[in-house]
């Protein structure tokens, strides 16, 4: 990719390490969908790097290997040490989704309930062991 060509970035992007990275582009695009912007293999054909879109914000994901950046699936840690968070307009479209990813193979965490602090709220973890949460406000106001 030319430097011209190379999308800019502000902000904190969440780069997950996953075993079987082309599995999880395909589980994200079809649970979550996610849009893949762009994906880069190793020589060997395991994937380096690979740029999601959700939501409008960009996630990062490689294949578990020595040298990609020195952090370990979930799977291999024993569990996720932090919550990806997806941020929707209206409750309904928590319960979409929540429907859409368990309908993908996600895992039910938490069902989507209407919580104390004024959202719809659920949490998933993934088939790569990475957990989701997703809540909308149960009011505009």
């Amino acid at each position: 990719m030319s430097e011209a060509h190379k999308p800019t970035f502000s902000g904190v992007i969440p780069h997950l390490a996953v075993k079987g990275g082309t599995e999880a582009i395909a589980f994200y695009v079809k649970a979550l969908g996610a849009e893949l912007v762009q994906q880069m293999p190793t020589p060997d054909g395991r994937l380096m790097h690979a740029h999601l879109r959700l939501n409008g914000a960009p996630i990062f994901l490689h294949d578990d290997f020595d040298g990609a950046g020195g952090c370990r699936p979930p799977t291999e840690t024993g569990g996720a040490s932090v919550t990806m968070h997806v941020a929707l307009r209206a409750p309904a479209e928590v319960d979409a989704l929540f429907e859409r990813a368990c309908a993908a193979g996600a895992d039910v965490v938490m069902v989507p309930n209407d919580v104390f602090w004024g959202d719809r709220y659920a949490r998933l973890r993934d088939p790569f062991g990475h957990v989701w949460s997703l809540g909308a406000p149960l009011s505009a106001g």
